[in-house]
């Protein structure tokens, strides 16, 4: 069980306190979704969606780089 869930509304990681998805946990996530890739992306999109309703003043962009940006 990893500490590096998001520490809700402000989506901060509950283990570094870095912004969520932290390093840490993006290295998790790439060993659990391990050859499903499409998987890992729905799962982050959905987390995108969650994260915009509680983060309204951080840009668009800048979000999906965060959830989104690192799975390239």
């Amino acid at each position: 069980m990893t500490t590096h869930v998001p520490v809700l509304p402000i989506w901060s990681c509950g283990g570094c306190d870095a912004p969520w998805p932290c390093r840490t946990r993006q290295r998790e996530l790439r060993a659990e979704f391990d050859n499903a890739p499409i998987s890992l992306a729905l799962y982050l999109g959905a987390q995108l969606a969650r994260a915009s309703e509680d983060l309204t003043w951080v840009p668009a962009g800048a979000l999906h780089r965060r959830f989104l940006g690192w799975l390239r």
